[in-house]
């Protein structure tokens, strides 16, 4: 059998499949003041309902706005909604910044930390109810931590010409994603190495918390060689979800193990209990609260429809799409994300889907894999970082380059299908990453602040006002302008509907909301 880049060509010749991928970005960012202290203003009317409104919209804090995109058969049409939207909430933020750094800007005292807020419906009071949970069970610091979302789905036809088989196409669609998210196991410690940009943090941040972090200077910690501490237990730390081993062998087995976490008490959880002063503080005491708590890299993710769990509506329906969720904001762009960036995760995220990827064995690469990530976040750029590839070891360098290589020819092919070059140029850029540490985003970073002799909080206030500047300069066609005004105009009105519209007591939504999630 030919190898799957060429299985690919002849179809991308014969129906030109590879025009039909999809991508789409979730981009999370802090409004700060003018200053970079975390703005306690609410979420500005002018950009609509936190609830309702499908562009726009907040994740943990009320401060932190999350701006989506559609999906995009393009990287440059993708771009430019993100863009787009960027410019129109630059232009209504009165005073502020959106701070373009994945750790958080100059944080008040935890209990001062908004909550983001969804009005008095039973659906947005139970995505508060949760937030409030996280706050207890984390801490309100750490949820002020962003990043971005990468969406990515194939056309169907795809997993025929790659040889994924299936008695029905949700099956081999499933088992296609599932491929995919064995392999960015494998090897995603290679995305925190070239676009890790978070090496430092603020002293405040971690407070009086224990760590290993070294002296920058009187208010930033960080580590020599660490690539994005956000994604490192610095940032994600939950002992609750250590144990869960979702490793992706098949859905059964993943749904099965999220059922049981989102159904199982957890002892420090049932002592902080679901009510407070007769409020609800957390939806309940299991190791989850929701699927959606649980940390990773990656997820398999489903379109559910209104009040559907995603569970399962992944085991209704199968896999539609993968979330890439470990990639730090980009601090040197205005939207978090660069062309080239987008063009090589397309090209890993193929080369993932595509190459042969073997089920993980019992105790087997999976934990290898998680470690090698665990590695690379805190010290990837440290000189000779050697790796664990099956029983032995490989130095990070050499392993990079050979992915890389394994990589170019789906660029290639991407290319072919777009008429242009730049999916293999952006793996050039890469490949110069690997061979020069200093290239890399979390190394420019540190020598950026060193350059200007700034504290972390400084440097990004800086490139955040710079930032601020050239969206509200950018154009903005009256027209697009005044359709994002009415979008936020009509997702005020549908919250104000659903508010009115709910005559169910909260209890008994939320058990319904339990009551939804069906055992596979």
């Amino acid at each position: 059998m030919s190898s799957p880049p060429n299985r690919l060509a002849r179809a991308q010749h014969e129906s030109g499949l590879l025009n039909a991928l999809q991508r789409g970005i979730e981009k999370e960012g802090l409004r700060v003041d003018l200053q970079g202290r975390l703005a306690r203003t609410p979420h500005p009317p002018a950009l609509g309902s936190a609830l309702t409104n499908p562009r726009i919209t907040t994740d943990y804090s009320e401060a932190l706005l999350e701006l989506i995109t559609g999906t995009h058969p393009s990287v440059e049409s993708l771009l430019q909604e993100l863009e787009e939207t960027h410019r129109f909430v630059a232009r209504n933020l009165d005073g502020e910044l959106i701070w373009n750094q994945s750790m958080p800007a100059e944080l008040p005292p935890e209990e001062e930390i908004p909550i983001g807020w969804y009005g008095t419906s039973n659906s947005g009071m139970l995505k508060h109810v949760y937030r409030r949970g996280l706050a207890y069970r984390y801490g309100k610091n750490m949820q002020c931590i962003a990043g971005l979302h990468y969406n990515f789905s194939v056309p169907d036809p795809i997993w025929d010409h790659i040889g994924i088989e299936g008695i029905s196409l949700e099956h081999q669609r499933t088992k296609g994603y599932l491929a995919l998210i064995r392999n960015f196991t494998r090897y995603s410690w290679l995305l925190m190495y070239l676009f890790g940009a978070s090496p430092a943090v603020s002293r405040a941040f971690l407070g009086d918390r224990p760590h290993s972090l070294h002296d920058f200077d009187a208010e930033t910690l960080y580590l020599p060689w660490a690539t994005s501490l956000r994604m490192s237990d610095l940032g994600y730390q939950n002992k609750a979800q250590s144990d869960l081993e979702l490793c992706y062998n098949d859905l059964e087995t993943f749904l099965q193990r999220m059922y049981t976490a989102v159904t199982t008490p957890w002892p420090a959880y049932e002592r902080i209990g679901t009510h407070r002063n007769g409020e609800w503080i957390q939806l309940n005491t299991n190791i989850l609260q929701i699927e959606n708590e649980y940390y990773s890299a990656i997820r398999p993710k489903r379109s559910t429809n209104r009040g559907e769990r995603p569970a399962t509506a992944l085991a209704e329906r199968g896999v539609e799409y993968i979330e890439v969720r470990c990639l730090d904001i980009d601090p040197w762009s205005p939207v978090g994300i660069r062309a080239e960036s987008c063009r090589f995760i397309d090209a890993f995220l193929l080369y993932c889907a595509a190459e042969p990827s073997p089920f993980f064995p019992a105790n087997g690469d999976c934990p290898i894999s998680k470690n090698n990530f665990a590695t690379v976040v805190r010290e990837g750029r440290k000189p000779g970082l050697l790796l664990r590839r099956g029983e032995n070891e490989i130095s990070l360098r050499d392993w990079g380059e050979e992915i890389i290589e394994c990589i170019r020819p789906y660029a290639e092919l991407l290319d072919q299908a777009a008429g242009h070059q730049r999916h293999v140029a952006a793996l050039e850029l890469q490949l110069k990453k690997i061979r020069n540490t200093e290239l890399t985003p979390s190394a420019r970073v540190l020598h950026a602040m060193r350059e200007r002799q700034a504290t972390l909080h400084n440097f990004t206030l800086q490139l955040s006002r710079e930032h601020h500047e050239t969206l509200v300069q950018g154009p903005l066609e009256p027209e697009l302008e005044q359709r994002y005004k009415d979008e936020a105009a009509a997702s005020i009105r549908e919250q104000h509907e659903i508010e009115a519209a709910d005559t169910e007591p909260f209890d008994e939504y939320v058990a319904r909301f339990h009551a939804a999630l069906r055992a596979p």
